[in-house]
């Protein structure tokens, strides 16, 4: 919460934290984080990073990633988001499909990870598989471009976000967008149809889209000329309002 609140305590970065000699503290911090958010009203972390700094030249993930080790940036993310999800807050695995080794912000420009299916499994998607199986609730799809994978941004792609996330790797949560005003994705396209193209691709939260009412009027429209299905926008819905009764917001 200090990332945005200047009255709560500042923890260590995340690549600080990766020297610790275990996990226990991390789980430890986890649950004081949400403890901060409760204070705050506030129910979504995003967090933790799970991607792998094995690119010194990134740009933007760097101190936020608990290191280079795979095996250790999983066991730490998972004991960051158990502590959190276990003192009631969602956590968010964050940059599917895997944002660390890249040398471009996506805030600025569209990072580009040019390796195939094996190596994005036995790096990139690492992390993820195992926050799936531990229960993370909300995943956030990064803006990069994995030719591998699919020829569009990651966070507009229905082979990614749902064929990829959601079939294959079985992940059962809300999926999250990144900011989707960022330059990554929102270079080419103006902003409602930014919008319309990551929910198409299955994202049921659209994160601080460009335009806020022409992206709910863009997507009206599309419900409306049958580009896209109201018993889809119900089942999305629904999912959302499950998963705050189930951490307790819907309770009077």
């Amino acid at each position: 919460p200090s990332m945005r609140f200047a009255e709560f305590p500042f923890f260590p970065q995340q690549m600080q934290l990766g020297a610790l000699q275990d996990d226990s503290l991390i789980y430890e911090m986890g649950k004081a984080v949400a403890q901060q958010c409760q204070m705050a009203n506030i129910h979504i972390n995003f967090a933790p990073v799970v991607d792998i700094n094995n690119n010194p030249q990134n740009p933007v993930i760097n101190t936020r990633s608990f290191g280079e080790n795979r095996e250790k940036v999983t066991a730490f993310a998972n004991a960051y988001m158990r502590g959190m999800q276990d003192a009631g807050i969602i956590a968010c695995s964050k940059h599917f499909p895997g944002h660390g080794d890249t040398d471009v912000d996506s805030h600025k420009s569209l990072p580009t990870l040019p390796f195939d299916r094996t190596r994005l499994d036995s790096i990139e998607l690492y992390p993820f598989r195992s926050q799936i199986q531990q229960g993370v609730k909300m995943i956030m799809i990064g803006h990069l471009l994995v030719p591998a994978l699919d020829k569009e941004t990651s966070s507009l792609s229905y082979p990614i976000v749902t064929g990829l996330l959601r079939e294959e790797l079985g992940f059962d949560g809300l999926i999250v967008s990144d900011a989707l005003m960022m330059k990554g994705v929102s270079a080419n396209l103006p902003p409602e149809e930014v919008t319309l193209a990551a929910y198409k691709a299955g994202i049921e939260l659209l994160l601080n889209p460009g335009k806020v009412q022409k992206s709910i009027d863009r997507i009206q429209r599309a419900i409306e000329s049958g580009e896209c299905s109201i018993e889809e926008l119900d089942r999305r819905v629904r999912k959302v309002l499950h998963t705050k009764a189930e951490f307790g917001m819907l309770d009077s």
